[in-house]
């Protein structure tokens, strides 16, 4: 843990170390806004952190006012409270926190940095100076699943899933409604892995799932070490964040997918132009393409293509909503009565497992 700490603290040294050289090698007249961002795992993680990477790229491409700064590797604690002091600090007007644990390190920091917007990834606390932001991956997630319930043949889906909170409850949920709405006979295994990257723990949990009869392999993590397990077992897999394609080819079906750079654009523009306004609450969907479902593997029928195209349409149309009753939990309790949808505020507080899901929250 020290060691982790001291790797952490020397990353931020060295990039704000970077980042004030920078500045001062920039004339007065170029007037940059600076922007600053701070991910829970290495941007390499081909997962979760890549894909925010991609998105602050895509800002300094379309934003040439916009310096960036970021910080990899932030543990979801105090650490994160130092690195996002720092970035206030080194002249950023906007940071963004990409991931749920540094929730209350951002409103601590917020409230001494009053002229500096915050914005929190997949959180649910807002101030005047702080927003958050996220997108409907459960719309992806529920029309993955209905590809890998046409395709498993033993009825039996593992899901690697990182933390027992909401978000990742509720994309299990999607998910195994997805897959119920095509195969009512087919199970969704859930086991957790209790941390957002640790490739060797989440391979792990794939063979353990494998082991356990599950042909298709699911995951809510950052790395694609899932994936890999499900290759190497010759099995199928679904990946997540990113198109995991180019490390399993045999195995990847598809993949609910983000892209975060034409809202990185939208967000740091409204703080230019002063029309950034609290409270600041994105919650985009697949009509704003800020989540999809990635390309398919060759082994996924042109047929279940269509099928998802269909009803990805529907979801984009309003005509189809993820979490529309009935729903039942997996104890056969109706939770959501027929013609009942869930609101959002029901949505960011999941706790409970639909009908078909095989696990527990602990």
């Amino acid at each position: 843990m020290k060691f982790r700490r001291w790797t952490v603290l020397v990353c931020v040294i060295t990039m704000l170390s970077m980042f004030v050289i920078g500045i001062s090698g920039i004339s007065a007249a170029s007037d940059k806004m600076k922007v600053g961002f701070i991910y829970s795992s290495p941007v390499g993680d081909m997962g979760w952190a890549y894909e925010h990477n991609r998105g602050r790229l895509h800002l300094v491409e379309k934003l040439p006012y916009v310096e960036t700064v970021y910080v990899e590797n932030v543990p979801e604690s105090s650490d994160a409270e130092r690195v996002l002091t720092q970035l206030a600090e080194a002249g950023c007007k906007v940071i963004f926190a990409c991931s749920f644990g540094y929730m209350d390190f951002v409103h601590a920091v917020a409230t001494r940095y009053p002229d500096v917007i915050f914005m929190h990834n997949t959180g649910f606390k807002t101030a005047e100076n702080v927003g958050i932001y996220f997108g409907r991956i459960y719309q992806a997630r529920y029309l993955t699943g209905m590809i890998a319930g046409e395709m498993t043949e033993s009825d039996l889906i593992g899901y690697v899933a990182a933390m027992p909170i909401p978000e990742v409850v509720r994309g299990i949920n999607a998910f195994a409604l997805g897959v119920r709405s095509v195969n009512p006979k087919a199970k969704v295994k859930v086991v957790w892995t209790n941390t957002w990257y640790d490739p060797a723990r989440e391979k792990d949990a794939a063979k353990s799932l494998i082991e356990a009869g599950c042909d298709i392999i699911a995951q809510h993590q950052n790395s694609p070490a899932a994936q890999q397990a499900a290759g190497e077992a010759g099995v199928y897999g679904i990946g997540y964040n990113t198109d995991m394609r180019q490390f399993a080819p045999d195995a990847v079906l598809t993949n609910p997918v983000w892209n975060w750079g034409p809202f990185y654009v939208d967000c740091v523009e409204a703080v230019r132009n002063g029309t950034w306004k609290s409270p600041y609450d994105y919650w985009g969907g697949v009509e704003d393409a800020v989540v999809d479902v990635g390309p398919y593997g060759p082994m996924v029928p042109e047929d279940i293509k269509e099928l998802v195209i269909k009803k990805k349409s529907e979801i984009a149309q309003g005509e189809f909503r993820v979490f529309e009753g009935p729903i039942k939990d997996n104890k056969g309790v109706e939770r959501v009565a027929p013609g009942q949808v869930m609101t959002d505020q029901e949505l960011l507080s999941f706790d409970w497992f639909v009908e078909g899901v095989e696990g527990t929250l602990n």
